[in-house]
């Protein structure tokens, strides 16, 4: 109880960070110049979006902070024993976080004179995600051919639950992501496109920064962290 304490207390702080940077304690009233004067897509709706956004993915580290509370409450029953982790894990997440920093070299890119930068930054961070999606699937095929069926513990279901939850919403961020890469080779280079970059930026560190507490969760290493949490509390 108390890691999962810790971890929704570092969730919290990440949100007020992130409504500080969207400047939500501002005073608009208090601004000088004419709406019709703001560039587009900045200021308010660009803001919105962003802050949307952060609502948004609150709501999903909060299910995933669930998930990871009921995973940590049902290892010490006496059903339990550990799912070994396939060695493609870590080729999956070093294709998700190459895929995170594609993304965050194509915010550098959004100029009219690097668009074949910014291509080929989009191109890249879309690749090495279905790259993820499919070795995750690859790696439910390796632990089903050895035997380690859904049903058949605890923590069998417990990790094709969470994996699973994890792989649909970089499924959906493939969705919006694909379609910024095909307007960025079409559109020009607006506000309103840096501003989808950077949302997908965000939403992909975000299941990154997800996906490596998840595989440290697999992977027992926040065992130890489990375990010193709790001698603090006594």
């Amino acid at each position: 109880m108390s890691a999962i304490l810790v971890f929704m207390a570092g969730i919290a702080g990440i949100i007020g960070w992130w409504m500080a940077r969207q400047r939500l304690a501002s005073k608009p009233w208090l601004e000088v110049g004419l709406a019709g004067d703001a560039p587009e897509m900045q200021g308010s709706s660009a803001t919105i979006a962003k802050v949307g956004l952060g609502i948004f993915l609150a709501v999903v580290g909060a299910l995933f902070t669930l998930l990871i509370s009921a995973y940590l409450g049902r290892m010490g029953g006496a059903d339990w024993w550990g799912i070994p982790i396939p060695g493609l894990l870590w080729v999956n997440t070093a294709a998700l976080a190459a895929s995170s920093l594609a993304l965050q070299w194509a915010k550098t890119e959004i100029r009219p004179d690097h668009r074949d930068r910014l291509n080929a930054a989009l191109v890249t961070a879309f690749a090495t995600a279905v790259f993820f999606v499919g070795g995750q699937f690859l790696a439910w095929r390796q632990l089903i051919s050895a035997g380690y069926v859904l049903a058949d513990n605890p923590s069998n279901s417990f990790f094709y639950m969470i994996t699973g939850l994890h792989g649909l919403h970089i499924l959906g961020g493939l969705f919006v992501l694909g379609r910024t890469a095909i307007r960025a080779r079409s559109e020009r280079l607006s506000a309103r496109m840096r501003l989808s970059v950077e949302l997908c930026a965000i939403y992909w560190h975000f299941m990154l920064v997800v996906w490596l507490v998840l595989f440290a969760l697999f992977a027992g290493w926040a065992n130890s962290f489990v375990d010193l949490c709790r001698q603090l509390v006594t």
